[in-house]
C-alpha cells in the first residue's frame, strides 16, 4: 500500500492511494495531523489497517510532497561510478561522501510544475531515490541502518547549474530555488532490503531515456549513508536522505540539454513508482 499527502477542494489530507484516487485517512487519526507524525509514531501499519476494504472517495487531488516540513533533507552527491567519472579529474571516488542540504520549499509534488527561475536558464534534472527515516538514531552502525527506514519515495533533485558554481566549495545556492525540484508521488513502506539493494532507477525527459543505473552500483550504499550521516547529526523520524543520481544529467551533454518550459521529466524506480514533473517558467 502507498500513502500520499494531497489537497482537494482547498483542504490538505493524507491517505492511501487507490484505484481512481485517494482513500482519506487523516480524518481517522486527528492525533497525527500529517504523515510526519504518522512516521514518528510508527503508524503506517495503522493506516494500512484503516484503509483495508475501502474505496477512493477523493478523485480530484493535487499531490504535495509526501512528508511536510521534515527537520532535515540531506542529499548525497556523486554517488555512482559513471557520475564520478564525469568530473574528468583523474581521481577515484573519494573515501567519504559529498553532502548538502535542501529545504522543503525547494520541492513540489508529483504532477506539479517545477520552476525555472528568470535568473538562470540552466535548470537541470537529477533522478534519485529518497529514503524517509522512521526511527531516530545517532552513530547508527551499518548493520542496523535499514531498521531506521520507514518508507521510500522518489526525487527529481532539480539544480540551477550555474548557481552551483557561484562559490568555491558550496553548492547550496544552486540546489534550493523554490519549487525547482519534485518529490513523491507517495511513500512506499520499507519492509526489507530487496526494496533497495539492487533496483533500477531511470530518468526520462520527453520520453527519452537520460539516466539509467542500479542501486547496487552506488559508491556509497544506503546503509553507509545512514551510518555516516548519523555520525555527525541525529537522524529523526521524517528526515529525508536523497541518495544520489546516476550519470546523464543535462549538463553533461555536449551541448548541454537544460530543461525548457513544457519539458516533462519522469523519474522511476522499481517497486516505488514514477514521479512526473513538467517544467514551467517562474511568473
Amino acid at each position: 500500500m502507498k500513502f500520499a499527502t494531497y489537497t482537494t477542494q482547498g483542504d490538505t489530507y493524507y491517505g492511501a492511494v487507490a484505484e481512481g484516487g485517494m482513500i482519506p485517512l487523516s480524518p481517522n487519526f486527528p492525533n497525527w495531523p500529517t504523515l510526519r507524525e504518522v512516521i514518528e509514531n510508527d503508524g503506517l501499519h495503522a493506516l494500512a489497517r484503516a484503509a483495508a476494504g475501502r474505496s477512493a472517495t477523493h478523485t480530484d487531488v493535487t499531490y504535495q510532497i509526501p512528508v511536510p516540513n521534515p527537520e532535515k533533507i540531506i542529499c548525497v552527491g556523486v554517488n555512482f561510478p559513471d557520475r564520478n567519472a564525469e568530473y574528468k579529474d583523474g581521481q577515484d571516488a573519494p573515501p567519504n561522501m559529498s553532502l548538502f542540504p535542501r529545504f522543503p520549499r525547494s520541492f513540489t509534488g508529483h504532477a506539479q510544475p517545477i520552476i525555472r527561475p528568470p535568473e538562470s536558464e540552466k535548470l537541470d534534472y537529477e533522478g534519485e531515490i529518497a529514503i524517509v527515516i522512521g526511527k531516530a538514531g545517532r552513530r547508527i552502525v551499518e548493520a542496523d541502518a535499514y531498521d531506521h527506514i520507514a518508507a521510500l519515495t522518489l526525487c527529481n533533485e532539480g539544480t540551477i547549474r550555474d548557481w552551483v558554481r557561484h562559490a568555491k566549495f558550496n553548492v547550496t545556492q544552486g540546489k534550493n530555488w523554490d519549487n525547482s525540484g519534485a518529490m513523491g508521488p507517495w511513500l512506499v513502506p520499507f519492509t526489507h532490503g530487496a526494496q533497495l539493494d539492487d533496483i533500477r532507477l531511470t530518468t526520462h525527459v520527453n520520453g527519452e531515456l537520460r539516466q539509467d543505473d542500479r542501486t547496487s552500483r552506488m559508491l556509497f550504499p544506503i546503509r553507509r549513508q545512514i551510518a555516516y550521516i548519523s555520525t555527525f547529526t541525529t537522524l529523526v523520524p521524517g528526515d529525508i536522505i536523497v541518495t544520489g543520481t546516476p550519470t546523464g544529467a543535462g549538463a553533461r551533454f555536449d551541448p548541454p540539454k537544460f530543461l525548457m518550459p513544457g519539458d516533462v521529466v519522469e523519474v522511476a524506480a522499481e517497486g516505488i513508482g514514477t514521479l512526473r514533473s513538467e517544467v514551467a517558467d517562474d511568473t
